[in-house]
């Protein structure tokens, strides 16, 4: 049966290749992204591909009246809402990310998109989750959002914007796991891993952004006795906390 997922930071990268991958499989995919011409341009190449199932919304997660009328499209055109997958995210890489030095204006501004536009997103489509027979709520995650890894005597990468935003993202999403659970509504964070993209300039040495998306796939496509409340791998194996 054909599902409507709807995808945040999807012009490029992981969202963009999980739009795809989606499509892939007939659903109804809303390519969202914050950028009109970008969104357009990364949905008008999907329908050259054969993929006439995605659609586009503007959604800038970081404001709320973006995210509102997003929410007011989906909603009169399918009535509902299956999946939620929040990958949209900055991470400001190229900004002193030392603890003693970072400027508060850093984790701000990357707080204001990974943690309050994930939350503003979440509270915002739920009431179309709820609409669905089997709500999904899927969060993309990352290796450095796990205390317990950052903690190891061989992990150096100690971005404190980044890593405290999706840290405190995976809180959020424990405490929004258990109220929805009574519901039906499954949520889960996803780590892809170290995967190439714009976030990172293209970094070498990573998974492709196809290689990354197939990590989250399964996740939103759950099934509804799948499990809520947890933090995978690639692989689909729980990730330390």
């Amino acid at each position: 049966m054909s599902k409507v997922i709807l995808v945040t930071g999807a012009n490029t990268g992981i969202g963009f290749e999980l739009v795809r991958l989606l499509a892939e499989k007939s659903h109804i995919v809303y390519l969202a992204a914050r950028d009109s011409k970008k969104g357009n341009e990364a949905a008008e190449k999907l329908h050259a591909e054969g993929f006439k199932t995605v659609k586009f919304v503007l959604l800038d997660v970081t404001s709320l009246s973006s995210v509102e009328a997003a929410k007011d499209t989906i909603e009169k055109a399918e009535g509902k809402l299956d999946v939620l997958v929040n990958n949209a995210g900055i991470a400001k890489f190229g900004n002193d990310q030392n603890a003693l030095t970072i400027e508060l204006d850093t984790i701000r501004a990357t707080m204001a998109t990974n943690f309050y536009g994930l939350i503003q997103t979440c509270q915002t489509f739920v009431p179309l989750l709820r609409k669905s027979s089997n709500g999904v709520i899927v969060n993309v995650s990352t290796n450095m959002a796990s205390n317990a890894h950052q903690a190891g005597p061989q992990q150096s990468l100690h971005v404190v914007a980044y890593n405290t935003s999706k840290a405190a993202m995976n809180s959020y999403s424990i405490a929004l796991a258990h109220e929805l659970k009574s519901e039906g509504i499954k949520v889960n964070m996803v780590t892809p891993g170290f995967t190439s993209t714009q976030l990172n300039g293209f970094r070498d040495g990573g998974k492709t952004p196809k290689e990354g998306a197939l990590s989250i796939v399964p996740w939103a496509l759950l099934n509804k006795d799948g499990p809520t409340g947890k933090f995978v791998d690639w692989n689909g194996n729980d990730f330390p906390w």
